[in-house]
């Protein structure tokens, strides 16, 4: 590729996959496998903001796109991938689930006409798995709406037979822990902040070789800690970092990221950081 090629590469938004992320797309691929079944099992993917969730629905929806079946006119649609909306309202939830599939409503319908519409719709589509982003959005309702909205959720499951899976901060997992009978169906991963061990090195590692430098980064342990400080352990600054590195590698003629590009880098995010630099830390295990 020419310059500008590899520029645009890294600047594009795509996957690189990372053992974290392996693991959580293996659990669903799973649940995807799984014969249907009235109660079907989920999960519940939770962590701080930054860390990767989203990425991951999205790799996990690219990897069961949608098919027409022109035998039969009808397109097979595995997941659906939504986003909660701003507060737990179910009136908007089931026309965003319209408008997804190509079907929405104009007008004003009542709650039971939108669910009717939109059970209608899904059943047809051959639906494996309903994966809500941004779950914690629930959070800005009553503790009453919360468990309406939680309680839909568990109802479209139940009659597709298909897997819930939903996503969010660490605060909403307390919120579908309090639905005893959602908690008990939805299996949970948390993702943690990123700490200075051989996983944070592998996951640096792994985001420099998808850079394609054309030289090698050969980073101190030193190097390794002060991306940790800079980024918090926030999976979605990790990327940022390493791909402004690349790109000024690139720009440079460098062609690889060294550790004083990294020592004298400085983050958009710079007043809301905190630096490790001259902290003395442990030895990589």
């Amino acid at each position: 590729m020419d310059h500008d090629e590899r520029l645009d590469l890294i600047r594009s938004d795509r996957w690189i996959a990372f053992d974290r992320a392996t693991i959580v797309l293996n659990r669903l691929i799973s649940l995807m496998e799984m014969p249907r079944q009235y109660r079907m099992p989920g999960l519940m993917v939770y962590g701080s903001s930054g860390i990767g969730k989203t990425m991951i629905a999205k790799r996990m929806e690219s990897l069961y796109p949608s098919n027409y079946r022109s035998d039969l006119g009808v397109t097979r649609t595995p997941i659906l991938l939504l986003q909660a909306p701003p507060a737990p309202d179910e009136r908007r939830f089931y026309q965003h689930i319209l408008a997804s599939i190509g079907a929405p409503m104009w007008g004003r319908h009542t709650i039971s006409e939108l669910e009717v519409r939109a059970l209608s719709h899904l059943r047809g589509m051959d639906l494996k798995m309903i994966m809500i982003d941004e779950v914690h959005n629930l959070l800005a309702g009553s503790y009453r709406e919360q468990r309406r909205f939680l309680n839909m959720l568990r109802f479209l499951s139940n009659d597709l037979c298909a897997s819930l899976v939903v996503f969010g901060v660490n605060e909403a997992a307390e919120a579908i822990r309090g639905d005893e009978q959602l908690a008990r169906r939805l299996d949970e991963h948390f993702l943690p902040l990123w700490d200075d061990d051989v996983e944070f090195s592998r996951l640096v590692q792994t985001l420099i070789a998808a850079m394609q430098l054309e030289r090698g980064s050969g980073l101190s342990v030193q190097s390794l800690r002060t991306i940790l400080g800079i980024t918090g352990g926030i999976t979605s600054r990790v990327f940022t970092m390493i791909k402004a590195l690349a790109i000024d590698a690139i720009e440079t003629g460098e062609e690889r990221i060294t550790d004083d590009a990294i020592q004298s880098w400085q983050p958009v995010w710079a007043k809301h950081s905190w630096t490790v630099r001259n902290q003395p830390q442990p030895a990589f295990q």
